[in-house]
């Protein structure tokens, strides 16, 4: 491996080298303080290593890994929703007793099997990514030992994550058997020589990938691991999990499916069409009856997962533009929803996450600038104007429009209602005056002591990041056409 190579990986190894030294620096002195600091700075050299290895792109590292500017992009992406997790895990995590050193070990460790899989080429380094990244969250989830419904969290996507592992192997075991390789480029290749009689062991191994990616993703029908493990993790957890876990995964699909051309197998587009509908209509239908707002994004997540579908499924640089948008602009939203909920669950919950609704009644008299960055963050999620989610799903409906995909669009417009009354749901609850004669049985996060100052500094700058991405969206817009809208090879 020549000098090159190992320059166009220093920002996937940086953060291995650093979870290594959080362990060493822990085994001497164990500060919290201290531990998050080096987390922090160890994916802030993460991110400036990607600028180091941009003038080598594209670069082939092994057969295993590709290094190129579609990568790049993801990489950053991941590091940036990494370190926001980091601010708002440290304040969490603070006012909870034990010592908690170690769930930063592990966040390394995942945020390094996501940088994996955004330069995964081939199925081996596909696995180990993906098995990174899973063997981190089964901990994360679990991390808070005695609580019970984390450790039922924990258990749960255990053992979904390994079903879900199994059908994989088992699908790269039939295309490795039909095609003879495991690189991504070379499957694409052959594929594309095969005639349709003797591509059915090939369709019957893509058709298992789709299922093992389909409980990673949390798709229709593969999502009934979601609302429990939202719900029992963490909030920073959730938050980890609903932004980099899912979209590492997702990048890695779009690679793959990108390269083999799906277009080609019509069988797989009617399934991926079929998963993107289910998950727009059930995710949205099932988080009407919820009451708490974990559960809530949960069932959102897998509807907005379904509107990226929309833009996968167009195929083309345009709609992979529209889903790198979206699922930045995703990241952002969802990470100042869980955000708002770590920072009032280390406010006072009495150890806790404040993720009931009705914990959130008249939260505007109380907090009424968390009450307005908690809108801000639904208004985005609803998809209205000025918001970064307004312009993600504007380029999704683009991509769908240009590929003639009417029906998926109908589903669009349909399930974005539905998902619009659960979120006015929810503000109606931030802005109703709780009467002042009823007393409180007990403090609440709505009128609880103040957030702590990571925290607090994570949600204004996603609150900024929010309404940048939708009043002013060309540069991203920029970026992503100079950087993920191509997949070189």
């Amino acid at each position: 491996m020549s000098a090159s190579d190992i320059t166009a990986l220093l920002p996937i190894i940086t953060p291995a080298i650093a979870s290594v030294l959080v362990m060493m620096v822990i085994a001497f002195r164990r500060n919290h303080a201290l531990t998050a600091a080096l987390t922090t700075g160890g994916l802030v050299i993460a991110s400036s290593m990607l600028l180091v290895m941009l003038p080598l792109l594209p670069r082939q590292v092994t057969p295993l890994i590709f290094v190129d500017r579609y990568a790049f992009f993801f990489m950053g992406l991941f590091f940036a929703a990494s370190f926001f997790v980091v601010l708002l895990s440290y304040g969490y995590f603070a006012a909870r007793p034990g010592r908690h050193d170690e769930f930063y070990v592990l966040l390394l460790i995942a945020t390094f099997g996501s940088a994996v899989l955004a330069a995964s080429s081939h199925f081996v380094s596909f696995f180990l990514g993906l098995e990174l990244l899973g063997i981190s969250l089964y901990s994360m989830i679990a991390y808070q030992r005695t609580d019970r419904y984390g450790n039922e969290a924990g258990i749960k996507y255990l053992v979904l994550a390994a079903t879900s592992s199994a059908f994989l192997l088992f699908g790269m075991a039939l295309v490795y058997a039909q095609l003879g390789t495991m690189q991504f480029t070379r499957i694409a290749v052959e594929a594309a020589a095969l005639s349709v009689s003797s591509s059915l062991p090939l369709l019957a191994g893509f058709a298992l990938i789709i299922v093992g990616i389909g409980f990673k993703l949390a798709l229709v029908p593969f999502h009934m691991w979601s609302p429990d493990v939202y719900e029992g993790a963490p909030a920073p957890v959730s938050a980890f999990i609903a932004t980099v876990s899912k979209g590492a995964v997702f990048v890695l699909l779009l690679r793959y499916f990108s390269l083999v051309d799906i277009h080609r197998f019509p069988a797989i587009v009617t399934v991926f069409t079929i998963i993107a509908i289910a998950s727009m209509l059930i995710g949205n239908l099932l988080a009407l009856a919820q009451n708490n707002i974990k559960r809530i994004l949960a069932y959102s997540s897998i509807a907005h997962l379904g509107y990226v579908l929309v833009a996968f499924i167009a195929g083309g640089p345009a709609a992979i533009t529209a889903a790198s948008y979206y699922l930045a602009a995703y990241f952002v939203t969802i990470l100042g929803a869980f955000g708002i909920i770590s920072v009032l669950s280390s406010a006072g919950s009495g150890g806790r996450d404040a993720d009931a609704l009705d914990e959130y009644r008249g939260m505007a008299w109380h907090r009424p600038w968390l009450a307005g960055m908690l809108t801000l963050v639904l208004f985005s999620l609803a998809g209205i104007p000025l918001t970064a989610g307004f312009m993600g799903k504007f380029l999704v409906i683009s991509a769908g429009a240009g590929s003639t995909l009417w029906l998926l669009l109908v589903v669009v417009a349909v399930s974005s209602s539905i998902g619009l009354y659960y979120y006015l749901r929810i503000i109606t609850v931030l802005y109703t005056r709780v009467p002042a004669q009823v007393p409180e049985k007990r403090e609440t996060p709505a009128a609880g002591p103040r957030l702590s100052l990571s925290g607090g500094t994570a949600l204004v700058v996603l609150a900024v990041l929010l309404i940048w991405l939708g009043v002013f969206p060309s540069p991203l817009l920029r970026l992503i056409k100079a950087t993920a809208e191509h997949l070189i090879y």
